[in-house]
């Protein structure tokens, strides 16, 4: 059941420091506004500053109302507004606004504002242009490590994956670069790093030139971690694309967890209330099932329930003395384990619906089928009747990308056609969105006799050559090629199994999609690891179009423990599954490694299409 980690497993770092820095450096900031004060924050810093500084903090600190930043006029009477938010145009506009309004009626206030992770030259220019920059002062809260758990550290940035991978936008680039600084400079330094993918490589030399700057800060420190792998979204969009069958995975896939906590409406509590429960290793309940295939769960749960009872039952044949102990040490605990244990069981229950409503098997078929790269055009039939029945726009698209990418982009037949039943479906409003799931990369029409492999040799080069910057689209999809299958076949990522894959007792990271693949990603930190360099892993590099993108760095490991040395933070570019934690999670009790992750922000195939669609939902 729930894995157990090995008993020689290493000690994972203290993670909550970063919480007391962020804390801190916050109440810094706002005194700096002493006496009463507004705070306007922006929605999607909410659930972040909720797990750093709750608001009786806040109110200690003389905040007086909080407001949300929208697109209404602010009703606030304090004489000093502060405002935290994300570097971004409209939200200059919309404080424009308020202080404008303001000077029209002959009032004077103080303003602040303060930007988180950082603030960006271009806002400044547009309070320039607004004609407040005076009127303001600018500050940042360099909040950009959120520990969501004992080994997951977020950066809460989902808007990563489409500035960089569909718009190019390097600016997030710095604040990766200036989150990797602070963790080495707490619990480094990092005696081995790998790499493999653009942005990881440009994240790693920025990375590295701010602690030759800052030289001699963590210099005869001994590491805490021994290995760093930085991974971009895009050397892997496979993984991302699939359904999720862990239970951690399933959650976000029907729930949708959002910064470590999750809304459970009235059919999972069973009452006329939503909850909200956090989901981490504090919920014992949780985290004996979170990376388990969903279908030991129920077992587990309902085993769980009658050893519950039998607890409970205990009480029958006590005395005063030890109903007395029990009532004082045990009671609490049995009550909170119980009611931990009802929702998880209602969350199954609403999953099983869901799904079972989906027709859940039928679309897990398809997608083995797209892995394994069987029956490709009954899985074309599937997609397109999964189009016609307007299951769900997202969906929809998911499954094309996962076709694509498989097949290394479609046939020009089957994309027209495909395309076209779309728009007719779902609205020609999503013309915009295949214009950028080409550009990305994940939706690719094949070129007419697309084996010039020499021609194409010559142009990828070019595209990632430095100087040649953005060559037209067309070259770019060209460079993008996925390979997947040559890559499939090289990593031996569809494990041949003899009989029925046993997924009580998983025997490698397959189980997380039911036995039938293994996560790219994980492949390859797996087989990196194991070298300790991508020696021999030269074709896959070539085939992954990274041969330029993929480093090691390694420094001499005296000073490192052999216990830093099976610690391996894993920074994901453009955000991680929970499938691909779960996966890294099992391969480290194999080996006897622990993983922590880092990640721009957890995401999954939803996410990955909303960030590529031009039609909001």
């Amino acid at each position: 059941m729930a894995f157990p980690h090995r008993p020689d497993a290493p000690e994972l770092p203290d993670f909550s420091m970063l919480k007391r820095l962020a804390r801190d450096q916050l109440i810094y900031l706002l005194e700096q506004l002493p006496g009463k004060k507004d705070l306007f924050i922006e929605a999607d810093l909410m659930s972040p500053l909720d797990r750093i500084a709750n608001v009786s903090i806040l109110k200690q600190h003389e905040v007086d109302k909080l407001y949300k930043v929208e697109n209404k006029p602010a009703l606030s009477s304090s004489e000093q507004l502060c405002f935290l938010v994300r570097p971004r145009i409209k939200n200059m506009r919309y404080i424009a606004s308020l202080v404008n309004a303001d000077k029209l009626a002959g009032r004077t206030r103080k303003y602040k504002v303060i930007f988180s992770p950082q603030k960006f030259y271009a806002c400044e220019m547009v309070l320039e242009e607004e004609g407040i920059y005076g009127d303001v002062s600018c500050d940042e809260w360099a909040f950009s490590l959120l520990p969501l758990d004992v080994d997951l550290l977020s950066m809460e940035l989902p808007e990563f994956f489409r500035d960089y991978f569909l718009e190019g936008d390097q600016r997030w680039i710095n604040t990766v670069a200036q989150a990797l600084h602070l963790l080495s400079t707490l619990y480094g330094p990092f005696p081995n790093c790998y790499g493999i993918g653009r942005c990881a490589k440009m994240a790693y030399e920025l990375w590295r030139n701010l602690e030759e700057e800052e030289d001699g800060e963590t210099k005869g420190r001994r590491p805490e971690i021994g290995h760093i792998f930085l991974l971009d979204r895009d050397v892997d969009f496979v993984t991302a694309l699939c359904s999720q069958v862990v239970y951690e995975g399933l959650v976000d896939d029907t729930f949708r967890i959002k910064c470590g906590s999750v809304d459970f409406g009235p059919e999972v509590t069973s009452s006329d209330k939503s909850l909200k429960v956090l989901l981490n290793a504090d919920d014992k309940v949780f985290n004996e099932i979170r990376n388990e295939h969903f279908s030991n769960v129920f077992g587990f749960l309902s085993q769980k329930a009658r050893n519950l009872q039998a607890q409970y039952d205990r009480r029958r044949g006590m005395d005063i003395k030890q109903m007395k102990n029990f009532v004082s040490q045990e009671l609490k605990g049995l009550k909170q384990e119980h009611r931990l244990l009802s929702l998880h069981i209602g969350a199954c229950e609403s999953i099983m619906k869901k799904k079972t409503k989906q027709d859940f098997q039928e679309l897990i078929k398809t997608e083995h089928a797209l892995l394994e790269g069987f029956n490709i055009r009954e899985s074309t039939s599937y997609i397109e009747e999964h189009i016609d029945r307007q299951v769900s726009p997202i969906e929809s698209l998911r499954l094309m990308c996962l076709l694509s990418i498989t097949e290394n982009g479609l046939i020009p037949k089957d994309y027209r056609s495909l395309k076209t039943q779309y728009l007719q479906s779902y609205g020609p409003e999503h013309l915009l969105t295949f214009s950028n799931l080409r550009r990305a990369g994940l939706l690719t029409e094949q070129a007419p006799g697309d084996t010039l492999t020499a021609v194409e040799s010559k142009v990828s080069k070019l595209v990632t050559d430095k100087a040649a910057g953005k060559i037209t689209d067309a070259f770019s999809s060209l460079a993008k090629r996925s390979n997947f299958r040559a890559i499939s076949k090289k990593l031996n990522l569809i494990p041949r199994v003899d009989g029925e894959y046993d997924l009580k007792v998983p025997r490698d990271m397959a189980y997380v999609f039911s036995g039938a693949y293994v996560p790219l990603s994980c492949r390859i930190i797996e087989q990196v690891l194991e070298r300790r360099s991508w020696q021999g892993l030269d074709e896959v590099v070539r085939l992954l179009n990274c041969s330029d993108f993929a480093f090691t760095d390694m420094t001499k490991e005296d000073k490192a423990s052999s216990e830093s040395l099976r610690l391996i933070l894993v920074v994901f570019l453009g955000g991680c599954t929970f499938s691909e934690i779960s996966a890294l999670r099992f391969l480290g009790r194999e080996k006897g490694y622990r993983f922590i992750f880092l990640t721009t922000a957890v995401t999954n195939s939803a996410r990955l299409m909303e960030a590529m669609s031009e039609v909001k939902a």
